[in-house]
């Protein structure tokens, strides 16, 4: 009769071993499954900036985006852009929950977008256009006086920086396509006034906010030229939220916004972002934009 041959413990002990090994492997692996899920599953809110916000302020940026998670319990994502073109674009797309845009874009873009907030610059929810020329120009007192100049445009869907000085010119009676000698964008405000403050313009038309803004940031660039006229005022640049984000999203966003005047950590943001606090506001504010709008046939 053979004998049975019975495994030795070195055997055993491999097998152990062996099955340790692959009960490790499939824990770590379903442990790296389970993450990368969370990871994946995690909420992303995108929230665009456009020229109308001076938006080189990184580690303002950062601090704003890091008291939103905290109030929103969701990841943010800035994503700023360097013309308004392309934070309409990325609303068109799909590709934007949110964002912050002037009021001729907001207009423009109609019933893709819904008035979310609208931000308050020394307590009140409005702005002007400033026209600029350099600080050592004293001769213009006004539109008028820039006929044949070389003028710097900071956007073509910018209210205070094409629509507006467009629509003077109309009101002199000229036509903005030959009044100047020259024009050209500059696809940002703070572009705009180092435009001028250089000598690469002699006007430009801007945006009173960014103007007060980086007076307060950079005044060696402001200080280099001059305000010599001034729009009426319009509804400040508007918080606009994407027609399919969700209702309790939208109410919530809204909710933080409007509540971020109420706590410390909210006004040292809202101070550094030069603003006093945001209202709900209304769509009428912008009338005065739509106005213009229908004059040149764009609303």
């Amino acid at each position: 009769m053979g004998s049975i041959e019975l495994p030795n413990g070195n055997c055993g002990n491999r097998r152990r071993r062996a099955l340790l090994q692959a009960g490790a492997a499939a824990f770590a692996l379903g442990s790296a499954g389970a993450f990368a899920s969370t990871v994946s599953a995690q909420r992303i809110i995108r929230i665009g900036l456009t020229p109308a916000f001076v938006h080189d302020q990184h580690a303002l940026m950062a601090d704003w985006r890091r008291y939103l998670e905290s109030r929103l319990g969701v990841a943010i994502e800035f994503l700023p852009r360097n013309s308004y073109r392309e934070t309409m674009d990325l609303l068109h797309q799909g590709r934007l929950d949110f964002a912050w845009l002037c009021d001729y874009p907001f207009l423009y873009l109609k019933d893709l977008v819904r008035l979310l907030a609208v931000p308050l610059h020394k307590d009140r929810p409005y702005y002007r256009s400033y026209l600029l020329v350099h600080a050592d120009n004293p001769r213009p007192q006004g539109m008028a006086d820039l006929k044949g100049a070389a003028f710097a445009y900071s956007d073509p869907y910018s209210n205070t920086g094409y629509l507006v000085p467009r629509f003077q010119i109309r009101q002199l009676g000229e036509d903005p396509t030959t009044f100047f000698r020259k024009t050209f964008f500059t696809w940002s405000h703070r572009k705009a006034v180092e435009a001028v403050a250089s000598g690469m313009a002699e006007g430009a038309s801007m945006d009173s906010f960014v103007w007060d803004t980086l007076t307060r940031i950079r005044p060696e660039l402001t200080g280099r030229t001059r305000i010599i006229g001034a729009s009426p005022e319009y509804g400040f640049p508007p918080f606009a939220a994407h027609r399919s984000v969700a209702a309790s999203d939208f109410n919530t966003m809204q909710r933080v916004l409007l509540e971020m005047q109420n706590d410390a950590d909210g006004r040292k943001l809202l101070e550094r972002l030069n603003l006093s606090g945001f209202i709900v506001g209304e769509r009428r504010l912008y009338d005065g934009v739509v106005t213009m709008m229908r004059a040149f046939g764009e609303y």
